[in-house]
């Protein structure tokens, strides 16, 4: 891993990605390294463009916001509009496959995936999207272990969910693999 590596999370409000950055954070906390997690919403959190923000770096993380990020998550056609220019010319633009790409994106590498159908068809439950991307993120960037994103992950969901959140992230490593 380079030394610091900056994630940004779109979507809309109500997908979990507050809660996704959260536990990206905690699964690098876990493996010892340093992590900052913040968040936005757009005027109208349920449906308005949501953002969460984490940086991972095994040094001291000087600033606090994610400048450019290295990796940026679009779930919605929306947030895809709004934040896809924003990337390093080398950086990696994961969308979901329900988003027809803006013109001219510049992102070293782009991957779509079916996100959103996978949480509602292979798992049965809209609401782990969040998990199944960041399960995407995880097998893509490699800059947390699967034991501790899986740990963060389980300490993070509601009680009763663990087996479908562990199924959720299963199906985030398996969407890139297959990719």
């Amino acid at each position: 891993m380079s030394k610091q590596v900056e994630i940004r999370l779109t979507g809309s409000g109500g997908q979990g990605l507050i809660l996704g950055g959260i536990i990206m954070a905690e699964a690098a906390l876990l493996d010892g390294k340093n992590a900052i997690q913040s968040q936005s919403y757009g005027p109208e959190a349920r449906g308005g463009a949501s953002k969460a923000e984490v940086i991972i770096s095994e040094h001291e993380i000087d600033f606090p916001k994610v400048e450019v990020p290295d990796l940026l998550l679009a779930l919605t056609q929306v947030a895809a509009e709004k934040y896809a220019d924003d990337i390093k010319s080398d950086g990696i633009l994961l969308v979901d496959s329900s988003v027809s790409l803006p013109e001219g994106i510049v992102a070293g590498k782009i991957i779509q995936i079916p996100i959103l159908q996978t949480a509602a068809e292979v798992i049965g439950k809209p609401m782990v999207a969040n998990i199944i991307a960041i399960g995407a993120i995880q097998q893509i960037l490699n800059i947390v272990s699967k034991e501790s994103l899986e740990s963060a992950v389980l300490n993070r969901v509601p009680k009763g969910t663990e087996e479908l959140n562990r199924r959720a992230l299963a199906e985030g490593y398996r969407l890139v693999e297959k990719y």
